[in-house]
């Protein structure tokens, strides 16, 4: 079973490279974010004519999360992370698919840092945490997967000196991803890759891509349950340079039976 997650950075923007990708390497399963669409600009026709049924949880202009399955419908679990009702962002989406729950999130960016974007994002993560305990208290197979907008360490980020005041680099940021690892989660791509620098995001300006001037900040954390499954991981690095792509590269794990 192939497992991805892939911010797309505007879903009908990205459309031709999101249905070539899904026809050249055809993942099990896909989580999306960044849509940047309403609910009713989905475009669930094209999707389907590509073989796969979605559930997704729109919102004009950013945001937005969707889980794509091939040949089969996720059955929809929750579309909000609990703990805060007054929160609109649509940023998590969770869905039992073949079995295994998938957790499809978006966490904030979180810049500008100290300031209110950056205490929403730790807030958030506190949710999530909170979220991913009783994920693991069910001792279902759990997949949590999506754009993390952390860098964990300094393996995952180029010339990490520059980001010590970002967001996404910042002490109490990485703290809190330590802190969700912490309860039992798996990060795929570093079990299989330890050591090696690999990036999921370069940014538009400055030929980031052609320099490899990348972070590692889309993410695949599996529960205690899946680890002894995972048979793969990679990132699809190419897509990244194909015409009019995501600043980001899908990234997947391959989990055996």
């Amino acid at each position: 079973m192939k497992i991805a997650t892939y911010n797309v950075n505007g879903i009908n923007a990205r459309l031709p490279v999101l249905l070539r990708w899904l026809k050249e390497t055809s993942p099990d399963v896909v989580c999306l974010q960044e849509l940047k669409a309403p609910q009713e600009k989905f475009p669930e026709q094209a999707i389907e004519e590509a073989g796969y049924q979605a559930i997704w949880h729109g919102q004009k202009s950013w945001n937005g999360v969707a889980i794509l399955a091939r040949n089969v419908k996720p059955e929809e679990v929750r579309r909000e992370l609990p703990g805060d009702p007054e929160d609109t962002h649509s940023r998590y989406l969770e869905a039992s698919i073949n079995g295994i729950l998938v957790g499809c999130l978006y966490l904030p960016n979180g810049n500008p840092a100290p300031g209110p974007k950056f205490d929403y994002k730790l807030h958030w993560f506190d949710r999530l945490t909170a979220h991913a305990a009783e994920l693991l208290a069910s001792e279902k197979p759990v997949v949590l997967a999506g754009d993390f907008n952390v860098m964990p360490t300094e393996l995952d980020v180029y010339k990490p000196e520059r980001w010590l005041d970002d967001a996404l680099f910042r002490p109490e940021t990485r703290a809190a991803y330590q802190k969700l690892l912490a309860q039992g989660w798996t990060d795929a791509l570093r079990k299989v890759y330890p050591n090696e620098v690999i990036y999921t995001f370069w940014d538009y300006f400055r030929n980031a891509f052609g320099r490899n001037a990348g972070l590692r900040i889309d993410h695949l954390l599996l529960s205690p349950q899946l680890e002894n499954r995972l048979k793969g991981a990679g990132v699809d690095r190419e897509v990244r340079g194909w015409e009019k792509s995501s600043d980001h590269a899908p990234v997947w794990i391959e989990l055996g039976d």
